[in-house]
């Protein structure tokens, strides 16, 4: 008989109670107590829910407080030094996180990124020769031992070896694959408890068998796991996000006793891997996204999957692609929401909840005939034909503009070094200008505001005079502060994407569908159900209006095509380059009103354009060419004069700087606070010609950034970009954090840009800097020594 599992659960409660429990910890409202017992409750909510809907297997161990890869970290003693200031686990985890907890010594916190090509965020190990390795696994027993308390078919899941090191960081210099023989008899010590706990099947994610692996990591498996001792665990050895391709007969030649693949992002061939399986091993094929909230087409999953089934019997396991931790908790709570969501959409969608629903229907169906006549499988069927035939998703007016923008190649009227003089000319900007990434704090203040209009507490005029009041608030403090270029703070916005789904044709937005980005940070991701117009202005009005408040250039704000794109839930019924270029079109328009208001400084943000990356490098060069070309098919059409920014953050750019330079933006802004010298080492190896700011500070930590760190990065900036193309501004945007943060760290950052121009930067040469003695140079600006003067710190020792 076929079973039914999943790889994981969303983790921050239904009504986001954990991001309250933990932001209430950190402000010392919360003791560590309430907040471990707020995490138990949803704990065992998320395990009520599976059992439920019947699963055969309850998925342990996939919660965090802030994300399971660090989670993994702590179940592997592997934190940084560091943040051993405090012999409190809770606290060494957020100073690993955040730079700071209630307890211990504030210290520079961990690099964060894109987990794979999603919108969560992951903290990076890191690994140095000295490493060592110490079993920690307290927490996930303790789970365990609550989870069998329900049912005796408990499975944890936790993050493979070749997986954590590989998404590791190496420090000074280490072979990653060197700390293999440290790591694995650690994890065959968790094996050996895990069986006395009673466990039988532990899922053992290593998602990386979807990348094209290097040799040395591919080949590196088999003797790995060879030499693992299970302990008599029945292993499921878990990839997700793409095909195995060149990596299946490295993953089916593995000691384990299963498999799970990814059947919706992956296009292995499932009949060729049935028969390469093996006689005894199972099968789990992920046919039910984990990543969109689209229905599943059961008839299809039925049709692929039957075959299998009558083949494998009991050795086939039916699932989700991946953990559920991308989606929203339950569609059901939309009915009891305030109308935001587009009504006849609701019908089209799954959230997690609904997916538990759909695999165990999915698993009866594949079981017994009779399931297929049922009324919850016909009023599936429905769904997906009313969705397919939907008058609300196909316009084809709408269609043919995207086609005919996709059939050019779009670019700007003048060269950027002739544009460069034009907008010189009108900005007269300082060397070194300084500028922020575009939000400032959401108060509780502008929170209420937005509550209150919604609720129908206060009239459309109120709820427009606060954000007016708003803007000039923010407007002024950024004059006091001696910023070069203003922004307008984006009090209007609830999210830089969710605000454009409320305002453009074809997409809709939700109440309760909060996914987690990373930690506390949940966002609200738009659905894209068909194709996109424009009907009105959605950024003139206050962009006009902030710029009549100084006498300083204000940027214009606007969310990019990619960006808007990736992180939103987006229609499966065409290909992403054709939603992309409708929403380039839309801000085509938009970006020509603004210029017409007197905006002459556009930022269009696409801070997704490195984590669309397809994992597959043969899919790459695609998906680059249309993602570059639908965001300069927005931006072109403006002139020379009007000044185009972009921001990107929290990825590896430097194997993308090509595609960078291709979107020919005037000025783009980096992350680089957490990753400086990384980003900056490929700049010197491939020079950056245009506008370019490294972000001097990290903004997803609550500390005050030290102006000699600041320094360090520009003076190494300095070195491998043309001192009149270097921008000051910090790493992303500012709405998380408070105003108490904000005044002094960019107070700050102004200070250090005007202290450096006073210094006579300049005299910093570039002539016969490239390649290895510029990266070498931006090395030792960074961190403050050579490898021949050894640092006492630890703040930025991380190349």
């Amino acid at each position: 008989m076929t079973k039914f599992h999943i790889p994981g659960f969303p983790r921050i409660g239904e009504q986001r109670q954990l991001k309250r429990g933990l932001e209430g910890y950190w402000a010392g409202d919360v003791s560590q107590p309430e907040l471990l017992s707020i995490a138990t409750r949803i704990r065992e909510s998320n395990w009520q829910r599976q059992l439920a809907a019947g699963v055969d297997w309850l998925t342990v161990g996939d919660f965090a407080l802030y994300d399971h890869v660090l989670n993994t970290s702590v179940l592997l003693g592997h934190l940084p030094e560091r943040v051993k200031t405090t012999d409190n686990r809770i606290d060494q985890m957020f100073l690993t996180a955040r730079g700071r907890a209630p307890s211990g010594t504030p210290c520079h916190a961990a690099e964060m990124t894109k987990w794979f090509d999603t919108n969560y965020h992951y903290l990076v190990p890191e690994c140095r020769a000295d490493d060592t390795f110490q079993l920690q696994p307290e927490w996930l027993l303790d789970e365990i031992r609550a989870a069998q308390a329900l049912t005796d078919q408990v499975k944890p899941v936790i993050l493979g070896p070749m997986t954590y090191l590989f998404l590791a960081k190496s420090a000074e210099g280490v072979d990653r694959l060197s700390l293999l023989p440290r790591l694995l008899p650690i994890y065959s010590e968790l094996f050996c408890l895990l069986k006395e706990q009673g466990i039988d099947w532990v899922q053992l994610d290593e998602p990386v068998l979807a990348l094209d692996l290097p040799d040395d990591w591919r080949q590196a498996f088999e003797p790995a796991y060879h030499s693992l001792r299970f302990g008599g665990l029945n292993i499921l050895l878990a990839s997700y996000f793409g095909s195995l391709e060149r990596n299946q007969s490295v993953a089916l030649g593995l000691p384990v006793q299963g498999l799970h693949i990814d059947q919706v992002a992956g296009t292995d061939d499932l009949g060729a891997l049935v028969d390469k399986l093996g006689p005894y091993k199972v099968l789990s094929v992920g046919a039910i996204s984990g990543r969109n909230i689209w229905r599943t087409d059961l008839d299809a999953c039925y049709r692929l999957l039957k075959p299998v089934a009558e083949q494998l019997g009991d050795r086939l396991w039916v699932s989700t692609s991946c953990s559920l931790l991308h989606v929203p908790y339950d569609v059901d709570n939309e009915a009891e929401t305030d109308g935001r969501m587009t009504p006849a959409v609701l019908p089209w969608l799954a959230f997690a909840q609904q997916k538990l629903e759909e695999g165990s229907l999915l698993r009866d169906g594949l079981n017994t005939a009779a399931t297929l006549n049922r009324l919850a499988w016909q009023q599936q069927a429905d769904c997906i034909t009313d969705r397919h035939e939907s008058l609300m998703v196909h316009k084809p007016a709408v269609k043919l503009v995207a086609q005919t923008a996709a059939s050019q190649q779009w670019q700007r009227s003048l060269p950027y070094e002739q544009r460069a003089e034009c907008q010189q000319a009108r900005w007269q900007l300082p060397l070194l200008p300084t500028t922020t990434i575009g939000s400032f704090p959401q108060t509780a203040e502008i929170r209420q505001l937005r509550q209150r209009f919604r609720q129908g507490d206060i009239n459309p005029s109120v709820y427009h005079q606060g954000l007016l009041t708003e803007i000039e608030h923010c407007i002024r403090v950024q004059e006091d502060i001696g910023l070069d270029v203003l922004v307008h703070g984006e009090a209007e916005r609830n999210d830089m994407v969710e605000y454009f789904g409320e305002l453009l044709e074809g997409i809709a937005v939700s109440s309760h569908g909060w996914v987690q980005s990373y930690g506390s940070r949940c966002v609200k991701p738009p659905l894209i159900f068909g194709d996109i117009e424009r009907l009105q202005p959605m950024t003139v009005e206050w962009s006009r209006y902030a710029a009549s408040l100084s006498e300083r250039p204000v940027k214009g704000m606007l969310t990019g095509p990619v960006t808007l794109l990736k992180w939103a839930f987006v229609r499966d019924d065409q290909p992403w380059s054709q939603t992309a270029y409708q929403l380039a079109a839309a801000l085509r328009v938009e970006i020509a009103e603004l210029e017409a208001a007197g905006i002459g400084m556009i930022q269009v943000d696409e801070p997704a354009l490195r984590e669309a990356l397809p994992l597959k490098q043969a899919e790459r060069a695609d998906y680059l060419a249309w993602a570059v070309n639908s965001f300069r098919y927005a931006t072109t059409a403006v002139a020379a004069e009007t000044q185009i920014h972009t921001h990107m953050c929290y990825a590896d750019f430097d194997d993308i700087l090509p595609a960078i330079e291709a979107m020919d933006a005037d000025v783009i802004t980096l992350e680089t606070a957490r990753s400086a010298s990384k980003l900056l080492g490929g700049l010197a190896s491939r020079p950056y010609h245009n506008g370019i700011g490294p972000g001097v500070y990290d903004i997803h930590s609550p500390n005050v950034p030290d102006t000699e760190a600041m320094a360090s990065i520009l003076r190494a900036a300095a070195a491998v970009v043309p001192l009149r193309n270097l921008w000051v501004n910090p790493d992303c945007g500012l709405k998380t954090r408070r105003w108490e943060e904000v005044k002094p760290a960019l107070k700050a950052m102004v200070q250090v840009a005007q202290t450096l121009r006073e210094q006579g930067l300049d005299t910093i040469s570039h002539a016969g800097l490239g390649g290895e003695a510029a990266s070498r140079q931006v090395h030792e600006s960074l961190i403050g020594h050579t490898e021949d003067d050894p640092c006492p710190s630890h703040a930025r020792c991380v190349p």
